[in-house]
């Protein structure tokens, strides 16, 4: 005489059975998914269930410590488009083993023989086992398809440069094309340097009206330029772009690159200003970005004083920014960045440089993770630049570093700078202070 199991062959006649029955199976399969198989089920699909669950855990564990240890090379997987593309396949295999494993345990609780009054509760621990399981790997999936996706889009390139004098040095463009522009013409560009150890970051705003831009012997606008920019009248450095655009000869390698002849003439330009080899570039555009702030949830501001927004054009003020602390979204972060009405460009530059420091600080891993999808559809739509893929996980790791150091500002503007008449000698020894290597304390 053998023992029978009530799990596996119950009495079908006894409510009571059924039902304690029917909710160890469903919490059994939300705890260990194919475990209720192994115990009531078909053994072989449990067993596979099981084990395959268990390779996930290990798989967290060794991530988990690996991430503590050495997390770059974490950064390095999930910032790559193989990785991404084996962790998204991997996952939707997951979702879809486990939808048939909670499924399946549903059919086997038999919830016909439960008690009338306990199945509905039976049925949404069934869904919550569905969503906690197969929900979350699918969702993780749709995930990892979109970074393979911004990250390919965004991202060019394999080859990493080297930091110059223990540096990397990124030009900053803010793209000005629109419905009411011809083509795209720099509206802010600055010079992020960030020290290759520590991340102390310092950003170099450059005005958009600096003229007399000069150029190294190297760079193919010393041919035409050699004194300097100089095209007659109001040589502006953000005409740059258009001239380059307009003699895409000088630069014939660019667009293999994942450039523009535009933006290299902006390289040597930023060079020329700043004394600092530019290494990458990033491009965003000011529409786009925008989109991008909307992903993120808006962007919290300080406004110091009231300030009325607009074009420079404008008769009267399109509206009003109050003083004190303000939740815009992306319109409105767009204007407090470019409005000109009733100011100056380096008023300008200066809230541009406020709503780029308050992303960095308000945009936390927990925001992005959440709305992780929509981020990278807008920036794959707005950004980009010549960073290779490769160098993400170093860049990563750099700016976990500068978020807990204070960035250091050096706007190059009057009255300190001439603009119409630059003193080269006085810009860059302003740079070379400014990135000057030093104790650096965390930000409060």
């Amino acid at each position: 005489m053998t023992a029978t199991s009530p799990i596996r062959t119950p009495d079908l006649r006894s409510t009571p059975t059924m039902t304690k029955r029917a909710w160890w199976l469903v919490g059994l399969n939300l705890l260990i998914p194919g475990s209720a198989q192994i115990l009531a089920g078909n053994r072989r699909l449990g067993r596979f269930g099981v084990g395959t669950t268990f390779l996930l855990w290990a798989i967290g564990v060794v991530g988990i410590i690996t991430w503590i240890v050495a997390h770059t090379v974490i950064l390095s997987i999930v910032t790559n488009p193989i990785g991404l593309t084996v962790i998204q396949v991997v996952l939707a295999a997951y979702a879809a083993l486990w939808i048939v494993l909670t499924l399946d345990t549903l059919r086997l609780t038999r919830l016909i023989a439960t008690a009338p009054a306990m199945r509905p509760a039976i049925a949404a621990l069934s869904i919550l086992a569905l969503v906690a399981t197969a929900g979350i790997a699918g969702y993780g999936a749709v995930s990892a398809g979109s970074a393979r996706n911004a990250v390919s889009a965004i991202f060019a390139g394999s080859d990493m440069a080297p930091p110059v004098d223990g540096r990397y040095n990124i030009l900053l463009l803010g793209g000005d094309a629109g419905p009411d522009r011809t083509g795209l013409r720099p509206d802010s560009t600055s010079v992020a340097s960030i020290d290759a150890q520590t991340g102390a970051t310092t950003i170099i705003g450059i005005p958009r009206n600096m003229e007399q831009i000069q150029f190294a012997k190297s760079s193919p606008l010393y041919g035409p330029f050699p004194n300097g920019y100089d095209c007659g009248d109001q040589c502006l450095i953000d005409y740059l772009y258009t001239y380059a655009e307009e003699h895409k000869s000088l630069y014939p390698n660019a667009e293999s690159k994942g450039s523009s002849a535009g933006i290299e003439a902006m390289k040597d330009a930023a060079e020329g200003v700043t004394g600092l080899k530019i290494q990458y570039y990033g491009l965003i555009d000011m529409q786009g970005f925008a989109d991008l702030i909307d992903a993120l949830g808006g962007v919290t501001i300080d406004v110091p004083a009231k300030l009325p927004y607009g074009p420079v054009t404008a008769t009267k003020p399109y509206g009003t920014f109050p003083a004190g602390s303000q939740h815009l979204d992306g319109a409105l972060a767009l204007w407090y960045g470019r409005s000109r009405y009733m100011g100056n460009d380096y008023e300008r530059m200066a809230r541009q440089r406020v709503v780029q420091e308050a992303m960095l600080k308000q945009f936390q891993p927990q925001i992005v993770l959440t709305k992780f999808q929509d981020i990278a559809k807008a920036g794959a739509q707005v950004v980009k630049t010549d960073i290779p893929s490769a160098a993400l996980p170093g860049f990563v790791d750099l700016a976990e570093k500068a978020r807990k150091l204070p960035v250091t500002q050096l706007e190059l503007v009057p009255p300190a700078f001439d603009q119409t008449h630059p003193d080269y000698a006085k810009l860059h020894a302003a740079v070379q202070a400014a990135t000057r290597p030093t104790t650096a304390t965390p930000a409060p």
